[in-house]
């Protein structure tokens, strides 16, 4: 992984089989499986995925994300890309969501 914020988020996400980037609908990119959001970033600096309220809670405990900047009662979490070390949690909640959601189509 290369570069910090955005940057590293987007190389990575676009590396993994079937990612597009697309505009979001309320501004920023989008990252998309098969016509499915996996997450979507604002600027380059905050990371936001809806997720099952149980690994929403989970990745909250584990301090890797936090509850969701405008909707902090939302499935949603938030993920500020601060540090090389905030990327790393962005991408490995996307992955799992990205595994989840590659599951689901089998």
């Amino acid at each position: 992984m290369s570069g910090t914020g955005g940057t590293g988020l987007t190389e990575e996400l676009l590396s993994w089989t079937g990612v597009t980037i697309h505009p979001h609908r309320f501004g920023g990119v989008e990252y998309q499986l098969n016509g499915k959001e996996i997450g979507h970033l604002h600027g380059d600096r905050l990371f936001d995925l809806l997720l099952p309220k149980s690994e929403r809670d989970r990745w909250i405990e584990d301090v890797k994300a936090r509850p969701h900047h405008m909707y902090p009662d939302s499935g949603w979490v938030s993920v500020y890309l601060n540090t090389e070390q905030d990327v790393a949690h962005a991408i490995e909640i996307a992955r799992s969501k990205y595994d989840q959601m590659n599951l689901r189509r089998m």
